[in-house]
């Protein structure tokens, strides 16, 4: 059978895909592209996804410049502290973050104890040195301290617990013993510094800074200059953050951060004698009282631990770390006869530091400032090349593994507060007790 053709042929069968009601007219010379007939949901979509996202990078990078740049100056500013972590951790605090440091902080040092026994490296318990020969008015000064009995008696090491003098004399006297002790049986390897000072033959100043306690102009600030550094002996840190130390400060004739009652205080004399005890029971306010530091509760008192040392409350041993940490720590107290003692080292609980202070004689002591950053204890020692001027050169720290040198309180940056313990013009017959 024979089909004819009526003239008039089927239209032909266009792909989906090609259908198009407005053919692309191409250009000389321009190739069109496959995909030019899409109505542009995949290729045009990709591309404002992609657009949108770093659209969104790019803004909030913008908007956090101002803490980037922020961040940035604290990581070189010695302000904050002598290593970066502790410049940033402080930067973090002071914009809000001090929950976030605490916690980060208490993971660390929870995960990183020191090692259980063991014996301390070589040198870090030194052999003791002899005193020099001290001339007639050596009665004026308080009696040399005895050695301290060992905490951790296996095995003995040489030197533990030997007072050697350090610092400059006074009158030819040394006013400052040193001696090592291993605090804790258990990390046997571990290493805590004490220092002891004559009261009779020093006398101590407060010295405020911008950020701690804040506020001022103060008479006494750093940097340590002219005719305080021709007598300057030691110097040390004092206590925590004002907004961390759950008590108050005065000087210079004025209340800085009102004293609370019940607070541990350190008290300095127009005098220049000083003495360490609890505001309300053992100091009320007098005339003849120049300065007032106060720094939680008292740690030792009536030659005994606190009986709270163990409280998980963060506000009885501070708000960053509480009392089990194994940190840099420091504390200062007074014993029965006025002198003061220092005791300070890493990887301390708050156990091991009232321990060490009663083992040292402390009848009363506060804790001062604790973290790598801010513990540091110095004396000076200026040769005959110095003019009697103490300076970094001529200072030695307390331990050789403390974050800074002796210079710390050399510099108008620092802005902390912290103690000077200065060559007395005349010896003091007596000491003020609560």
């Amino acid at each position: 059978m024979v089909v004819q053709s009526t003239g008039m042929t089927d239209p032909p069968r266009v792909s989906p895909q090609r259908r198009n009601p407005q053919p692309n007219k191409q250009k000389p010379g321009r190739q069109v592209s496959a995909n030019a007939g899409l109505p542009l949901p995949t290729r045009c979509g990709r591309w404002a996804r992609r657009h949108k996202r770093w659209s969104a990078v790019i803004l909030v990078f913008v908007l956090l410049t101002p803490a980037w740049v922020s961040m940035a100056g604290a990581a070189t500013n010695p302000t904050l502290g002598t290593t970066l972590s502790g410049r940033l951790a402080e930067w973090v605090r002071n914009h809000g973050g001090g929950s976030f440091v605490v916690s980060l902080e208490d993971f660390w040092y929870s995960h990183h104890h020191a090692p259980v026994g063991g014996t301390p490296p070589k040198g870090a318990i030194p052999a003791a040195k002899s005193s020099p020969t001290t001339t007639s008015v050596s009665q004026l000064a308080l009696p040399t301290p005895s050695p301290l009995q060992p905490i951790v008696t296996s095995p003995p090491i040489s030197g533990e617990g030997q007072w050697s003098p350090a610092g400059r004399t006074v009158d030819g006297i040394p006013a400052v013993y040193e001696t090592y002790i291993r605090p804790d049986p258990v990390y046997s390897s571990v290493v805590t510094a004490v220092a002891w000072m004559d009261t009779k033959l020093l006398s101590t100043t407060l010295y405020s800074g911008s950020q701690v306690p804040g506020g001022g102009p103060f008479a006494n600030t750093a940097p340590i200059q002219g005719a305080a550094a021709q007598t300057l002996v030691a110097a040390f840190n004092a206590g925590f953050r004002m907004q961390d130390a759950e008590g108050g400060y005065y000087t210079d004739g004025r209340v800085e951060i009102p004293l609370r009652n019940g607070g541990a205080s350190f008290v300095v004399y127009s005098n220049g004698t000083c003495n360490i005890g609890v505001w309300g029971r053992d100091f009320t306010m007098s005339p003849n009282i120049v300065s007032v530091r106060q720094n939680l509760v008292l740690l030792v008192d009536n030659g005994q631990p606190a009986p709270d040392l163990l409280s998980t409350d963060t506000h009885v041993w501070g708000a960053t770390l509480g009392n089990k940490d194994q940190v840099w720590r420091s504390a200062v107290g007074i014993t029965a006869n006025g002198a003061l003692v220092y005791v300070a080292g890493p990887n301390l609980n708050i156990t091991d530091l009232a321990a060490v202070l009663v083992r040292a004689g402390a009848v009363r002591a506060m804790e001062l400032d604790i973290n790598t950053d801010w513990v540091n204890f110095a004396t000076y020692n200026p040769g005959p090349n110095d003019n009697g001027v103490a300076s970094p050169s001529n200072g030695t720290d307390l331990l050789a593994n403390m974050a800074s040198g002796p210079d710390r309180y050399f510099h108008s940056w620092w802005a902390r507060d912290f103690f000077t313990m200065s060559a007395r013009p005349s010896p003091i017959i007596s000491v003020p007790t609560p």
